[in-house]
């Protein structure tokens, strides 16, 4: 299907109509045929039609990896409405608060996250996936859809609609819903043979949570080829090294703290990997001595992509021929690769702007078909962040040379990306600044190798008030998700400012990042 033509729901029609009974998903022991996903899909898609669920509604998703997340996805699709993957990781205040953002009347989650109240009450109506209903308003996910005939409802997507909506943290600390489209979609999956070597014959692996553009976008790019999906519920190292070898895995996508991981695992370097067409990287930093060890363990060709929910996911790729670390172009590890041949890509004075000159470094701005619709109900950020000439704002500062690579340096805005989640300095800031002993606060993201970078919270203390390190972490852990949380907390008398009273946070990072070539993915 081609870019404008393409849309979510005949992904599986598709399919069953070209492979019915090849493998679609494999999930620990369950296989799912091509067949087995549209049917399950379509009694999704009746069910959600029995609750009124229909054209432009939403439909919440909190769980870990399952089939069921596709089966809702796919079922969503059927009925024009558009699926919210929501955060697993977030405190169920934060996940309500998105849940009820996105105006979701119908809720799927887990069993181990539809018993948080505060989440549960944020929806009129709870589908629970596992054995028991959560409450007398929710019902088991299997009996939901059991009930319901295997009938599509045709819905047909137009290229301007909204399918899929996932939600970013902003710079005010409230999370915003990208609206990505099918068009938006479409021509990420136009990527998918070109630029990924994906096709009908890839077996790929899924490990990224689907309420990441990395996880479900990868997953549709290779869907929407008819290939193989292995599905893993989390990330386990060992089983995603035996799942590698033991399914002749042809494609993988890896945060570099994954990477990390897996070759720390005892024996990594001796399993045969001949499989893998490629191995794919990034949303978040990595270091060059990570990425020789990567390249050393696996063995197989690397590709780097860069990109960001707004964008649909990946804009710009390293390709696996510049990753020669001990060649002529071995500086170009550092680098993000080259935009794909439908995106553009500006540097510019983020003040002003106006266009950087090659080589000089400032905020990365890209046009292209994936860029998002817009933030959901939130016309003043979708304004704030692209123009009236259809350029969006990265926030990530770098430059371009003069062979159009791309190197990201830093970050014009102050979000911190631990383990490709992003965590923006001001909702810590806010739950930290509540302590009683705390008189002010600044939170920065300094380097870790294997995170990429970790959150650190700079503290002044009130007069005559005491906190240690383990209480503030511990107060913050109470308030607001794990990964937002300070690793480490530094004590100062006086936060550096500038004459407007604005908190200097690049002078507070630099001794961290000092010597550090590159900050940001």
């Amino acid at each position: 299907m081609s870019a404008p033509s393409w849309n979510l729901a005949d992904v599986v029609r598709t399919n069953r109509r070209v492979r019915s009974d090849a493998p679609a998903i494999t999930y620990g022991s369950e296989v799912l045929t091509w067949a087995d996903l549209d049917e399950r899909s379509s009694r999704a898609a009746s069910a959600l039609a029995g609750e009124r669920v229909g054209a432009g509604d939403r439909v919440a998703f909190v769980g870990k990896n399952s089939p069921a997340y596709f089966e809702v996805l796919f079922g969503a699709a059927k009925v024009g409405a558009v699926t919210v993957a929501v955060n697993w990781r977030l405190h169920p205040s934060e996940m309500a608060f998105i849940v009820k953002d996105a105006g979701a009347r119908l809720l799927v989650a887990d069993e181990e996250f539809a018993g948080a109240d505060e989440l549960t009450a944020a929806a009129e109506r709870v589908i629970v996936l596992g054995t028991a209903a959560a409450s007398p308003s929710s019902v088991p996910y299997l009996d939901w859809v059991a009930r319901c005939p295997a009938v599509d409802p045709g819905h047909v997507g137009a290229p301007e609609e909204v399918t899929l909506q996932l939600y970013t943290s902003g710079t005010t600390g409230l999370p915003k819903g990208a609206m990505l489209t099918n068009a938006n979609m479409g021509h990420l999956v136009n990527a998918a043979e070109t630029m990924f070597e994906i096709d009908s014959d890839s077996v790929m692996i899924v490990v990224l949570p689907v309420f990441h553009i990395g996880g479900v976008g990868y997953a549709l790019v290779g869907m929407a080829q008819g290939c193989h999906t292995i599905l893993l519920r989390d990330f386990d190292p060992p089983a995603v090294l035996e799942a590698l070898t033991d399914h002749r895995v042809t494609n993988a996508l890896f945060v570099p703290a994954m990477l990390g991981a897996l070759c720390a695992v005892p024996g990594a370097a001796e399993r045969d990997y001949s499989a893998l067409r490629s191995v794919m990287y990034g949303a978040s930093p990595i270091t060059e001595e990570s990425l020789r060890t990567s390249l050393a363990t696996f063995a197989r060709p690397f590709v780097q992509v860069y990109g960001m929910t707004e964008t649909t996911g990946a804009i710009t790729q390293l390709s696996a021929a510049d990753h020669d670390p001990d060649g002529p172009r071995s500086h170009l590890l550092r680098s993000a690769g080259k935009p794909f041949a439908w995106v553009e890509a500006r540097i510019v004075d983020p003040a002003t702007g106006v266009d950087r000159a090659t080589g000089e470094i400032g905020e990365l701005w890209t046009r292209s078909p994936q860029n998002m619709a817009g933030y959901w109900n939130n016309p003043k950020a979708t304004e704030e962040t692209i123009t009236a000439e259809g350029w969006l704002k990265t926030g990530d500062a770098g430059y371009l040379d003069e062979d159009g690579y791309l190197f990201l340096t830093d970050r014009v805005k102050d979000m911190i990306v631990t383990g490709a989640e992003n965590v923006y300095p001001i909702e810590v800031e806010n739950a930290l600044a509540s302590h009683p002993a705390v008189a002010d606060v600044a939170v920065i993201g300094v380097p870790d190798s294997t995170w990429g970078e970790t959150v650190k919270a700079v503290v002044v203390l009130r007069p005559g008030a005491q906190a240690d390190e383990s209480e503030l972490i511990a107060y913050a852990r109470a308030r607001i998700a794990h990964f937002k949380c300070p690793r480490s907390v530094d004590f100062i008398d006086v936060l550096p400012r500038n004459p407007s009273g604005k908190i200097l946070k690049r002078e507070l990072r630099e001794p961290y990042w000092r010597g550090q070539e590159r900050a940001i993915s």
